[in-house]
């Protein structure tokens, strides 16, 4: 049969959830952010093993501000160097992108896992989340929370008032899994002693995390990296910015405030923060529309580390969206004289 375009049918429509305002962020921004992080991975990739975490931090941070500012759209960091690590460069409040299209709140992190790739240990990444205006949590009241990761089968079941074993029993139940299948990721931190040993007393295993909740909560939310869960106490922003790959990958991550002091927890009550709240991913991100973009730096569960060829650089990254539900992993091949700029000078 044949159809006849005449008046006005179309072969197809577009579902009217993908479809973009124009004061929203446009999907072509997602690629956009992968030459952001592309570039602070092979900034910092040079200091691979080095022993110089300060260094590569600094030539990531550089290679990052510089590429963002050609990014078309109007962005404000939220997630920043910041008042942690009182950075000069892609610090909270600092105003990024070209100045022009949707207003965005934008979250950074040059290297999440700078010791890592000072010692060249898996897991460094390169790291930038984007989400429409006003829609991040803003984490500067409290540096730490703890947290409840995992994928999209267990996301409705799990609650992080559970105790533990309860958790894992739940999550071996939805995944079909026998509770000492299940992998746990969880930082490597005296203060998790506790809770390494009421995982093992349930059955699960532990995988030990130096450095970089990124990687390892997108990997315990992404289907296929033998990761089932991530829990323990890890940092805010990070959070928030692993919340915008949950947007899109799926599963959830849960997450309560964790004061290191009395001054912190002060600060937080006076910033109107419930302590004892549990937030879930959509208090974290309240947005529909975000942006996730990685490169590896290091090897790791979720993308290979910047190898660096003769005459080319190569780089693997992952970008996610969550308005249309998409993930790419990108594989960049980059003539290396064109990146001469940002090599190692010693």
């Amino acid at each position: 049969m044949r159809l006849d375009v005449s008046k006005g049918a179309q072969y197809s429509t577009l579902s009217p959830a993908l479809a973009v305002g124009d004061d929203e962020p446009d999907r072509n921004l997602a690629l956009e952010l992968v030459r952001v992080t592309e570039a602070a991975a092979i900034a910092g990739g040079h200091w691979v093993g080095f022993g110089d975490k300060n260094s590569a931090d600094g030539a990531a941070v550089d290679a990052m501000r510089s590429l963002i500012s050609t990014v078309h759209f109007n962005g404000v960091v939220v997630i920043g160097e910041g008042e942690k690590d009182e950075a000069p460069m892609l610090y909270n409040g600092e105003h990024v992108g070209d100045g022009t299209g949707a207003l965005c709140d934008v979250a950074v992190d040059p290297i999440d896992g700078t010791r890592l790739t000072a010692l060249g240990i898996n897991n460094a990444l390169a790291v930038l989340a984007v989400a429409e205006r006003g829609t991040m949590f803003d984490p500067s009241a409290v540096f730490y929370m703890e947290k409840l990761i995992t994928g999209p089968e267990a996301a409705d079941m799990v609650d992080l008032r559970l105790p533990v074993k309860q958790n894992l029993h739940l999550i071996a139940k939805a995944k079909g899994k026998k509770i000492n299948q299940l992998n746990v990721m969880i930082l490597d931190r005296d203060r998790h002693k506790p809770l390494v040993q009421e995982i093992r007393d349930a059955g699960a295993r532990t995988r030990m995390l130096m450095d970089g909740d990124v990687a390892g909560g997108i990997a315990a939310a992404r289907e296929g990296t033998d990761v089932d869960a991530l829990m323990g106490i890890g940092g805010t922003p990070e959070g928030i910015i692993t919340a915008c790959a949950i947007k899109t990958l799926g599963g959830v991550i849960q997450g309560r405030l964790w004061p290191t002091s009395d001054e912190e927890k002060q600060k937080a009550i006076d910033a109107g923060h419930d302590l004892d709240r549990v937030m879930t991913t959509n208090d974290l991100v309240t947005s529909d529309n975000c942006y996730f973009a990685a490169t590896g730096i290091t090897d790791g569960d979720l993308v290979r580390g910047v190898r660096y060829k003769k005459d080319r650089v190569l780089t693997q990254s992952i970008v996610m969206r969550s308005k249309s539900g998409t993930i790419r992993v990108v594989d960049g091949e980059h003539q290396s004289h064109k990146w001469e700029s940002y090599a190692r000078l010693k």
